[in-house]
């Protein structure tokens, strides 16, 4: 396998399978993440992206398949020689020992000069910006504070690759999103590979360079976050990565997001793509006002109309307005009925025939 031996790989991962009992957790996958990239796996509950985290940090062992990282084969060496560091969501900080003692554990373990450690944690505590509270304990850190001493702790080991297990989970959403920048921030100033799993939608989108979607132990697509939104493989793709609508187009079913499609109560559009139908719900989400529209055959809609000027009054639509929705045909990107599994698959048959 010539692409083993690829030193610009960050890891890579072939024909990857693990069971619990009868149930297959992660099916036959094969994944390429690069050197110093911000890898996404993101996918509902149960879809397998943490037991693949698992499986890279040598948490688990798969069934079938070999991982591989910076073109060395590591699956079945144990995690404390893999060259891989990982953030859980709960920190895992010592509570009896401060910050800087936390940062500085696992360079006590390997035996590291106490010098050398002394200069390694306040680099780190300077990149997290907690310098300051290199004396305090857990207990009296806030969340996003113990967010950045865990991952201090993680970077002063200097891993090859970084692994993130959902680690804003737990924080509120202004808290979150501020730490989404600063995470961003930070492995672009170290350039580690990072490879984060989490289930949010707009946590992929903001940090990814790229990301994989994952349902029931399969990859359904992988590419840049504009791509994978702009352009979803598959119609699980369209629902699960933003707000969709799922329309019939002369050339098969396509995916139209809300926000390509113009709402009023004028006539039908010529240069455009049409229907009619009246209103029957109005959300107001700040920025955008969402609405869903029953069209005269039947169908629903859901558009989003951004709240650019005005007062309310003037931007919202009352319920049961009689409307008209148009939008470019060229916005409506038309959906494949198969993953990147299912294509990987297909492949290898006609390669067999």
């Amino acid at each position: 396998m010539t692409d083993a031996i690829n030193s610009e790989q960050g890891i890579l991962l072939r024909g990857i399978t693990k069971r619990f009992g009868l149930h297959e957790a992660v099916s036959d996958v094969d994944l390429d993440v690069y050197r110093g990239e911000f890898f996404t796996m993101l996918g509902p509950s149960g879809s397998g992206k943490t037991t693949l985290l698992r499986l890279i940090a040598g948490f688990e062992v798969p069934d079938t398949g070999t991982i591989f990282l910076r073109g060395v084969d590591v699956t079945g060496i144990p995690p404390y020689q893999r060259g891989v560091n990982t953030v859980f969501q709960d920190y895992a900080l010592f509570p009896h020992f401060d910050v800087a003692r936390n940062v500085a554990y696992g360079l006590r373990v390997r035996r590291v000069k106490r010098v050398e450690i002394d200069e390694r944690v306040r680099a780190a505590l300077e990149m997290v910006q907690m310098t300051e509270f290199a004396t305090r304990r857990p207990a009296q850190l806030s969340g996003g504070q113990r967010q950045r001493v865990a991952l201090a702790r993680a970077i002063i080991n200097e891993p090859q690759v970084l692994l993130l297990d959902e680690p804003l989970g737990a924080l509120d959403l202004k808290l979150r999103q501020e730490m989404q920048v600063e995470l961003k921030r930070i492995q672009r100033q170290i350039g580690i590979t990072f490879i984060y799993v989490t289930h949010d939608q707009e946590e992929a989108l903001t940090m990814s360079d790229r990301l994989a979607v994952f349902r029931s132990g399969r990859i359904e697509q992988i590419g840049p976050p504009s791509e994978v939104y702009e352009r979803p493989a598959t119609e699980f793709v369209a629902s699960f990565v933003g707000t969709s609508n799922v329309i019939e187009m002369p050339f098969g079913r396509a995916v139209l997001r809300p926000e390509k499609i113009e709402i009023s109560n004028g006539p039908l559009a010529n240069n455009r793509s049409s229907a009619a139908g009246h209103v029957v719900d109005v959300a107001y989400l700040g920025m955008v006002t969402r609405y869903r529209v029953r069209l005269d055959n039947g169908n629903t809609m859901t558009v989003a109309r951004q709240n650019s000027s005005g007062g309310l009054e003037k931007n919202v639509l009352a319920p049961e307005s009689r409307v008209v929705l148009s939008w470019d045909p060229n916005d409506a990107f038309p959906l494949t009925s198969h993953s990147v599994a299912e294509t990987q698959l297909g492949s290898l048959a006609k390669g067999a025939t």
